[in-house]
């Protein structure tokens, strides 16, 4: 997840889906919930410490953050996407493409309603993706509404939060708010994220444990749209936030037979056969 977080256009959250640890990490998520806000209040230390999922949380937070520091530090990646960029988009092209195979499969039988699920969640993720950047105020309502909304996104697999935040115009703002520590644009932002983290948790969580074939079917549609910008080969656009490139909007395009391209396929390839092989493994120990 620390790894997919780094790249522009993969989330956390599609790492997750594909891992098989989402409705577990939805739960989680959930689990800092009323009686857990009142029992720090009330300086209840066991159940502040036991009812949350800490033994998740905890070495899944350790996880995401180490990854994040060695492909930033280490193996730069955000370096890798100038210089290699269908490599990159080609290993997580493979694996989304992977995941999404193995969770149609899974559902064994499919009817009409199945395939429109699918539609739905594809035409869904189809406007996100291609959504036209645009310029909002800065009000703290609309920085309050920008954190509830990037935070949905990083938990929904198929787009990033930062993605939103570029289409909403926030990005330099939020990232020059939190530069110079400016609390006028990070607490509504904080507050936004919290409220939005808060209630889309559950809403997820109630969705998965209810409708948990209707949900697959809808992701796996919205995957699906996300590869319109994982293609490896594409026309990318980039705009520059506080001195770093950051990617704005992409066209997919038809590869040209060069190295790089064959870099691209084998790396796909890879990704199909990790994701394979990890849902083989899964299987015999399940």
């Amino acid at each position: 997840m620390g790894a997919a977080d780094v790249v522009p256009g993969v989330s956390g959250g599609t790492m997750a889906f594909i891992l098989g640890i989402y409705t577990q990490l939805i739960d989680a998520i959930k689990s800092f919930d009323t009686p857990w806000l009142l029992a720090v209040i009330k300086f209840d230390l066991r159940t502040s410490f036991t009812r949350p999922h800490f033994l998740f949380l905890f070495p899944l937070g350790m996880g995401i953050v180490s990854a994040v520091l060695f492909f930033t530090r280490i193996v730069p990646i955000p370096s890798l996407l100038h210089t290699h960029p269908e490599a990159i988009y080609g290993l997580f092209f493979g694996l989304i493409v992977g995941s999404t195979i193995i969770l149609l499969r899974e559902i064994a039988s499919k009817s009409l309603i199945d395939f429109v699920a699918i539609l739905a969640g594809m035409l869904l993720g189809a406007v996100v993706v291609t959504a036209v950047p645009t310029q909002t105020p800065d009000t703290w309502w609309v920085i309050m509404g920008s954190g509830a909304l990037a935070i949905c996104a990083m938990i929904l697999p198929g787009i990033s939060g930062s993605f939103i935040l570029l289409i909403l115009g926030k990005y330099a703002t939020v990232l020059d708010g939190v530069g110079s520590f400016d609390f006028e644009i990070i607490l509504p932002f904080a507050i936004g994220a919290a409220i939005g983290l808060s209630a889309f948790s559950r809403l997820l969580s109630w969705l998965m444990h209810r409708y948990e074939r209707l949900m697959l079917l809808l992701i796996s549609g919205f995957l699906l749209a996300s590869l319109w910008v994982i293609w490896p080969f594409q026309q990318r656009h980039y705009v520059m936030v506080r001195g770093k490139q950051r990617l704005l909007d992409s066209l997919p395009i038809a590869p040209t037979w060069e190295p790089s391209t064959v870099h691209a396929i084998l790396l796909a390839i890879l990704g199909l056969v990790v994701v394979m092989a990890v849902n083989q493994l899964a299987s015999r120990r399940n």
